[in-house]
């Protein structure tokens, strides 16, 4: 049953134009959420979906973000959010619980935290891993999408992380304006990069924090990176 309903799920997703598909087993890490224990105490299992981000938009992006890339983001994380409705609204109508985490939402500004971590989220459910710019990595996508998470109660199998990393890639390291990706992950300076993204919204650049640099020469596994020569 849990493979049945997986592949029924996994199957209306992809029919909503989701990118990416996978479930990750929540029940050693709901501790980590901000989300009411009573909340999720019958739910273990996480459906994690991406979306890909234009690459026509990207290749806009230098030295900085452009107004196309914030107003594409934007558009990306409301269409990722009725996704997430619609997702949950199908499970729920199978007789489970459906909590949707919003795409793109901070709970706790200090740590710049939200609900739940769709990054590690999205590691557990085998999208990718974490790569030195501190986002998930794609092998196909490299880091050129979004995510969007669903928490159920659902008997779903859950994916493995994936055994990947970046590799001798460094392209995000070397085109990052404030210095913050360094070659280990755990390195990034999380300080640094909102600092940056402050300095482009002070410039006028965008309304919010976003960059996009570091996404648009991340290409994954699975592509060329020649293009960009840095």
């Amino acid at each position: 049953m849990p493979e049945k309903n997986k592949l029924d799920l996994k199957n209306f997703c992809l029919s909503l134009e989701a990118d990416l598909f996978g479930v990750a087993d929540i029940s050693d890490i709901k501790n980590e959420f901000l989300i009411s224990p009573k909340v999720l105490a019958k739910m273990d299992r996480a459906v994690c979906l991406g979306l890909r981000i234009s690459r026509a938009v990207l290749s806009e992006i230098e030295q900085a973000p452009t107004r196309m890339y914030f107003h594409h983001y934007r558009m990306i994380n409301m269409f990722l959010d009725q996704l997430a409705l619609r997702v949950g609204n199908y499970i729920q109508k199978k007789g489970y619980l459906g909590l949707a985490i919003p795409a793109s939402q901070i709970v706790d500004w200090k740590k710049l935290s939200a609900h739940a971590s769709h990054r590690k989220l999205g590691v557990l459910a085998g999208l990718g891993w974490i790569g030195r710019n501190n986002l998930l990595v794609n092998r196909e996508l490299g880091s050129q999408f979004r995510l969007v998470t669903i928490l159920t109660d659902m008997p779903l199998e859950p994916d493995g992380a994936v055994k990947e990393g970046c590799g001798s890639c460094r392209l995000c390291v070397k085109i990052c304006p404030a210095g913050a990706i360094k070659d280990n992950p755990e390195q990034f300076d999380h300080a640094r990069c909102l600092e940056q993204m402050r300095e482009f919204q002070k410039q006028r650049q965008v309304d919010s924090y976003v960059c996009g640099i570091c996404v648009n020469v991340c290409r994954g596994r699975g592509r060329d990176p020649a293009p960009y020569k840095i």
